[in-house]
């Protein structure tokens, strides 16, 4: 592909796209609060507002007076930056452009959905509950989600949120096993991670919530609990020095923070 014919517009969109359809834990997250996101570092102010409080009205007596309410305000900074800078051969490019080109950037969105993914099942707040279970198996899966259900009910999470369950592997061979979780051949549903409904979760798998000998983790939440932003940026096309061919090179900036601490419940276990 001639560097005359490259885009970046276009390919910024494709990478963009590329990164929707990967996406299981950013997926899941608020992205109301995107807003313009230009550069490493910028800020995206997250307004909320304390809660209305209720009286008892009596006929004929007038009310109280107005209360006012007061809003909250948190920053989620954009303190992610993931780069890519790939090179094609000519002569790789001549026999199959533009498709070598169009799988190299999703091989990209690849790694960087999955860096984005991770980057989400790590984030930590000290106001959100952390159940701790070393010896999580087939025999107490329901339980202990069961006990992260009622945590999120007893925190005020309104009847009408949808709520997610997201598990590693493990965990979801632990949901067939005990007979809770019947797994989907529906192929399209599956690449998006969604394996089916537990307690009224919907639940889905990411090999993002692994981490090998450190164990795995669970997360149950609603959609607004977390929020991200994201920003595709600088997709460049250039001819290294020395070198006869195409290489690409992007940024991916984005940021996450847990807005809603009360509507999260954490379930780390230990086994492997």
């Amino acid at each position: 592909m001639a560097l005359d014919n490259f885009i970046p517009t276009v390919w910024s969109e494709t990478l963009y796209e590329e990164l929707q359809k990967n996406y299981v834990g950013v997926k899941l997250s608020s992205r109301e609060y995107e807003g313009e996101i230009k550069n490493h570092g910028d800020r995206v102010k997250i307004t909320g507002l304390e809660p209305v409080s209720v009286f008892d009205y009596k006929k004929n007596t007038d009310m109280p007076l107005p209360e006012q309410l007061d809003s909250t305000t948190t920053t989620l900074t954009i303190d992610q930056a993931k780069g890519f800078n790939f090179y094609i051969d000519d002569i790789d490019n001549i026999q199959s452009s533009p498709k070598l080109l169009r799988a190299a950037m999703k091989k990209a969105a690849d790694a960087l959905s999955d860096e984005a993914d991770r980057y989400i099942y790590s984030l930590t707040d000290d106001r959100v509950e952390i159940i701790n279970e070393p010896n999580l198996s087939k025999d107490n899966i329901l339980d202990t989600i069961s006990g992260m259900r009622r945590s999120l009910l007893y925190n005020n999470v309104p009847n009408t949120a949808k709520l997610s369950l997201e598990i590693s592997p493990l965990v979801e061979q632990m949901l067939i096993m005990a007979n809770v979780l019947t797994a989907t051949n529906n192929s399209e549903v599956l690449s998006k991670g969604y394996v089916g409904n537990v307690l009224g979760f919907d639940v889905y798998v990411s090999n993002n919530l692994y981490f090998g000998d450190e164990g795995t983790r669970c997360i149950a939440r609603t959609q607004r609990a977390i929020s991200f932003a994201e920003q595709v940026c600088s997709i460049k096309t250039y001819e290294p020095e020395r070198r006869n061919g195409t290489a690409v090179k992007g940024l991916h900036l984005y940021g996450a923070k847990i807005v809603y601490p009360g509507e999260i419940i954490f379930l780390d276990s230990l086994q492997a």
